[in-house]
């Protein structure tokens, strides 16, 4: 009840369409597949959050819901994994929103531009957080030499951000891409046999 009074002052505030059902269950199953991908066991980093976010922002018409499909999935999850360092959360809350914001201005353009937009929100995740950590949490020294120390560190989660993010939207366009296909031949045979079956 919460989330949808949310939802409307957000939609009202960003405009929009109001979502359809269909976005609604995409969205929510969007969620879920992040939610249950953060819990289960997987190596770190290697999760469906920011190429969700890329595929909630380039396929559904609501730009609040898009936007609020990597946020929820967060808020959830962390609501069982806990919060730590609200710098650092903060931060990477909103690294996990631009790719939705990538893939609103992706609409337009073709789909050549994937890659390099989750191979950036990759890298801005990997940017974005590491600073976070290096400037809060105490780690590493405050100076120039505590920053390199920092990213060098991540480096190994660097490498499961990309491959993960590269897999993840692989997996997600392409089987949208699909499925649209799939029914879009199983419309035209159907129409076909409706015209046949006509006196």
């Amino acid at each position: 009840m919460i989330a949808m009074a949310l939802m409307a002052r957000l939609r009202c505030a960003l405009g929009g369409p109001a979502p359809s059902a269909t976005e609604l269950a995409l969205a929510l199953s969007l969620v879920a597949l992040d939610v249950v991908a953060r819990l289960a066991p997987h190596a770190p980093n290697f999760t469906p959050l920011a190429a969700s976010a890329l595929f909630a922002g380039a396929v559904l018409a609501s730009r609040p819901l898009a936007l609020a499909v990597p946020l929820a999935a967060m808020l959830l999850s962390d609501l069982v994994l806990g919060y730590h360092d609200w710098i650092v959360i903060g931060t990477v809350y909103g690294a996990l929103a631009l790719p939705a914001l990538l893939g609103m201005w992706a609409r337009a353009r073709s789909a050549a531009t994937l890659a390099p937009l989750a191979l950036g929100s990759s890298l801005f995740f990997f940017a974005s957080t590491n600073f976070a950590v290096w400037a809060s949490s105490g780690m590493y020294a405050a100076d120039l030499d505590g920053l390199v120390r920092c990213y060098v560190a991540a480096l190994p989660f660097l490498r499961n951000t990309v491959l993960g993010d590269m897999f993840w939207t692989a997996l997600l366009f392409g089987g949208w891409w699909s499925a649209r296909a799939l029914f879009s031949r199983i419309d035209i045979h159907s129409r076909q046999a409706s015209l046949q079956a006509r006196p």
